[in-house]
């Protein structure tokens, strides 16, 4: 099962090193890792989701709270919560094929953000299936590329996701 967690941490050298060390030296594998700093420069937001079963993932979690300048971890997929990824992706877009293919961007609310002569690349934000099913459309007119950013979560409503204290709660 996919879980997202929601990693708040101290914006210093070598934390990225030791989360992601924490998965690999326990044989847990990320499938998707997005950092970025929040609206404080001093802290940085992970967001990671991994697959396992709750007991793996409250291990997971455990851990995590255990390491230097992690301040509070939560299990984003357990709150009510919206969820996006984006993705690059480019194709083989012959003057043929574009109607139908502009088409299907604009069903899909993406953007056209480069197009020469025999391809273009298109930018799609969606949920994970939203993005899996855009990019089960496009095949028959050839992936040329495919470039995926990590998902980002945000807990619904008014307080924010990672609520900064230095009580480390789910």
């Amino acid at each position: 099962m996919k879980h997202i967690m929601s990693v708040l941490v101290e914006n210093k050298f070598g934390v990225l090193s030791r989360v992601s060390g924490l998965f690999s030296g326990r044989g847990y594998n990320i499938e998707s890792l997005s950092v970025g700093t929040t609206n404080e420069p001093e802290l940085s937001i992970m967001t990671i989701v991994a697959n396992g079963d709750e007991r793996i993932i409250e291990q997971i979690i455990k851990q995590l709270r255990k390491l230097i300048n992690v301040i509070k971890v939560r299990n984003v997929s357990k709150l009510d919560h919206i969820e996006r990824e984006m993705l690059l992706i480019k194709i083989h877009a012959s003057e043929k094929n574009r109607p139908d293919i502009f088409n299907m961007v604009n069903t899909f609310r993406g953007k056209i953000i480069d197009l020469n002569s025999d391809s273009m690349v298109i930018e799609i934000t969606g949920t994970d299936d939203k993005n899996e099913a855009f990019i089960n459309i496009l095949k028959p007119y050839g992936i040329i590329e495919l470039v995926r950013a990590g998902s980002l979560a945000m807990a619904r409503g008014s307080k924010a996701t990672t609520d900064y204290t230095r009580q480390n709660t789910i």
